[in-house]
C-alpha cells in the first residue's frame, strides 16, 4: 500500500540544498520550494530516508516527514492552500531512483 508524503527540509548549505532538491525529484513532486508531495511504499520510504540522509548534515539541517495517509483514502484531500498555488501533481504510476 502507497502512502502519501508531505516532505518539507530546511538545508543550510546551498549545495546540500540543492542535492537534497534534485534527490527528492525521484521520489516526489515539489508543492512549494523545499516542500515535496510523495506516493511512496514503505521500501520506497526507506530508500527516500536514507538517500537524504546521506546528503544532510544532521546537526545543521532538518527534513520533516509527514505520514498524510493512504494515497487511496483522504490523503488526495489532505492539503488546503491560500493564496497561489500551482495544479497538485497527478498521481505517478512508478518512482524512478
Amino acid at each position: 500500500m502507497r502512502h502519501r508524503y508531505l516532505v518539507a527540509y530546511d538545508v543550510s548549505d546551498p549545495r546540500r540544498l540543492r542535492l537534497v532538491h534534485r534527490k527528492l525529484l525521484g521520489f516526489g513532486d515539489p508543492l512549494q520550494y523545499s516542500v515535496f508531495q510523495c506516493d511512496l511504499s514503505d521500501v520506497e520510504k526507506l530508500r527516500m530516508v536514507e538517500a537524504v540522509s546521506e546528503i544532510i548534515n544532521h546537526r545543521e539541517d532538518r527534513v520533516l516527514i509527514v505520514d498524510v495517509g493512504p494515497t487511496e483514502g483522504r490523503a488526495a484531500l489532505a492539503y488546503e492552500f491560500l493564496g497561489v498555488r500551482d495544479q497538485l501533481p497527478a498521481e505517478r504510476a512508478a518512482v524512478i531512483i
